[in-house]
């Protein structure tokens, strides 16, 4: 029997085991919490992590512990050099609208539901019962083979960054299973930053904001936002009231009212989606601060504030208006995300997620945005500048992964992809994204309702069990 064959029915064998461990993962609702001693990242994140370290060592895989802070197992090779396998345990906040419990691990009607299903605990278990059916069927790969297990990817990489100080050898090549098919050759550059304007305090009577809260990750499309306003003179929420009403009913929104102690409580809900691919999405901050832009407020400086919001940002998610309106050929225009807001009576924040160019630069970003900024009096906290990846699709990793890709759907048409996601890609050289999601399916990961289907966990396992087959080989 050929040995892929075998591999592919270890697999197969595997199945109930393998959703069991990915039910397991999901049930641990590993959003990067509080530090603890040994648990950087907080309690639930490490606890996934343990999880996953034991697994591996039931396997007589070899664990590396970088201090609760990432680590890996190995398939150890005959010869030299390592093949990596980078994946992450860590997810985004459930959000709010699921239709079924984000964190059940449930299997219903051919898929396992919950946060992290694609992004990105279903690929890394794929990937680990590839590596597990190939030691079970014999194979001796040549290349060390590793897997790589992230713990703050969706935040500030400084698990992975610590990670790589403390091991020894890495990888030569590899992937992260954290992507689309067929393979992500390059990736916009990811910045990530706070818009700040300070609020001059309120004189006379009259319409105040109380506060504007929204979203909950840089990197998702808010789906809830929601603002308090006062009024002085008790004469105004009649009105508000009405153009809430007006807005639901002309315009579609999902927006509600209701009173709060003296105060009114605007409430927004909106669709959310992965901040790279915010046209999926449907802001809640972007509605609601184009409904206060209706409203006369007593201070100046929200009002301007707000102003500037819907003049400058708004619905646009190309960063045309803000003075940052970047594209080349290979990537396409820059994508402009609004993350998260925080306004109370001293300061306004807006936090932004961008992915840029391959060909251009955070300095460029920065500079043209300031010039509009610069004329509203906001300032900008600099956050994290993930650099752009460019990687050839001509390369033989590319090439060798393309061709098992291939293999397995028949697919001939699709080309390696530049994305606006950012992935483990760009942590390591010579590593690219490749899979889990296939062409034409809907884009779950940061969303709500998040699943993948049974079949495709089947269908991913094979893939990485043969992209591992082939990469570990000596002369890759």
């Amino acid at each position: 029997m050929d040995f892929l064959k075998q591999v592919f029915e270890r697999i197969e064998d595997n199945k109930t085991e393998m959703l069991a461990s990915l039910s397991n993962l999901i049930s641990v609702p590993s959003v990067a919490g509080s530090p603890k001693e040994g648990k950087p990242f907080g309690e639930e994140v490490d606890r996934a992590y343990r999880m996953m370290l034991e697994m591996a060592e039931a396997q007589g895989f070899d664990i590396f512990d970088a201090d609760g802070y990432g680590g890996h197992f190995d398939f150890d090779g005959t010869g030299e050099g390592v093949l990596g396998i980078v994946g992450h345990l860590d997810v985004v906040p459930e959000g709010e609208g699921w239709d079924f419990e984000p964190y059940s691990g449930e299997v219903s009607h051919g898929y396992l539901l919950g946060r992290g299903t694609m992004d990105d605990k279903g690929p890394v278990v794929a990937s680990f019962y590839a590596m597990k059916a190939l030691k079970e069927c014999g194979f001796e790969p040549e290349k060390t083979v590793r897997m790589i297990l992230g713990l703050d990817e969706e935040t500030n990489w400084a698990g992975m960054d610590y990670y790589l100080s403390k091991v020894g050898d890495r990888p030569d090549m590899g992937f992260t299973p954290d992507g689309d098919f067929p393979v992500i050759r390059a990736e916009m550059g990811i910045l990530v930053f706070d818009m700040v304007r300070k609020l001059a305090p309120s004189k006379g009577k009259g319409l105040e904001l109380g506060k504007i809260e929204g979203g909950s990750a840089a990197n998702s499309v808010a789906d809830f936002a929601r603002a308090v306003v006062t009024d002085t003179t008790g004469a105004g929420y009649d009105i508000i009231k009405e153009m809430v009403a007006n807005c639901r009913q002309e315009k579609g929104w999902r927006i509600s009212c209701k009173g709060v102690g003296r105060g009114l409580e605007i409430s927004v809900h909106g669709k959310s989606a992965h901040g790279a691919k915010p046209e999926m999405g449907e802001n809640a901050i972007s509605i609601l601060m184009d409904f206060l832009g209706g409203l006369n407020f007593l201070n100046d400086d929200v009002s301007d504030f707000i102003g500037f919001y819907n003049s400058r940002i708004g619905y646009n998610l190309h960063g045309e208006n803000a003075g940052c309106g970047l594209a080349d050929e290979d990537s396409g225009q820059l994508v402009f995300n609004t993350g998260m807001i925080h306004v109370d009576r001293n300061e306004a924040r807006l936090t932004i997620n961008i992915r840029y160019p391959v060909s251009s630069s955070a300095e460029e970003v920065y500079e043209g945005l300031m010039k509009v900024l610069d004329d509203y009096g906001i300032g900008i906290v600099k956050g994290k500048d993930q650099l752009p990846i460019n990687l050839s699709g001509d390369m033989p990793l590319v090439k060798t992964l393309m061709d098992v890709y291939r293999k397995h759907t028949g697919d001939m048409d699709s080309v390696p992809l530049v994305i606006g996601g950012g992935t483990y890609a760009r942590a390591m050289d010579n590593i690219v994204a490749f899979g889990a999601r296939f062409p034409g399916e809907p884009e779950l990961g940061h969303q709500k309702n998040e699943k993948i289907s049974v079949d495709n966990m089947m269908r991913l396992s094979k893939i990485y069990a043969e992209a591992i087959y082939e990469l570990a080989k000596a002369e890759n």
